[in-house]
């Protein structure tokens, strides 16, 4: 995990690795909180809108499978993409619930999410004796996200039109982490004398 303070918070910054995003999904207890930790990390949504995410935003095209997030941060419309399997997770949870599909799937507050988070991150602190963990927020989920897309050679502004972020300056300075080992060793790789 990569860490950086604030620039005028109290906590840090964090960025999980691969290893890391999977074992903190892991962490769910049930297929809700498998939905919202999966949307965070894995479609990049911020916890606002995890749970406005209603059956009916789901989408798949040539491209794969689509989150449509209506109302974004500033009212913003934009497409991100979903994993298949979530996309899956979601698509059955609607066919066993009795409400429509314009009813949340997470249907709880932000502040449960909040809380989803800070007790699955403490218990990872713990089990791994690394205080960390225990920096995790919500939007940290959306950060690694961004960060392992352009990590797996994701085009920067692809990453930017699905995060909906607007200008490269945001995204570098907020989102996007310290290079990972992986990234500089890809990168020593390329120069030989290195």
């Amino acid at each position: 995990m990569q860490m950086e303070d604030h620039d005028e918070d109290d906590g840090r910054k964090v960025w999980l690795s691969e290893e890391e995003a999977d074992e903190f999904l892991a962490t769910a207890d049930d297929t809700q909180q498998r939905i919202a930790f999966g949307l965070g990390l894995r479609s990049g949504l911020r916890c606002k809108e995890i749970v406005d995410v209603t059956p009916r935003d789901i989408t798949s095209g040539p491209a794969g499978w689509f989150l449509r997030v209506e109302h974004g941060k500033g009212d913003k419309y934009r497409e991100t993409p979903l994993p298949g399997d979530l996309a899956t997770t979601i698509q059955t949870m609607a066919d066993l619930r009795d409400e429509d599909d314009t009813t949340p799937l997470v249907d709880v507050s932000t502040r449960t999410v909040e809380r989803w988070v800070e007790s699955a991150r403490d218990d990872l602190a713990e089990q791994h004796d690394d205080d960390g963990w225990t920096y995790l927020t919500p939007h940290d989920l959306r950060r690694t996200w961004g960060t392992l897309l352009c990590e797996r050679e994701v085009e920067p502004g692809l990453v930017m039109e699905y995060g909906g972020w607007e200008d490269w300056d945001t995204f570098r300075e907020h989102y996007l982490g310290q290079y990972s080992v992986k990234a500089q060793q890809r990168a020593r790789e390329k120069v030989p004398w290195l």
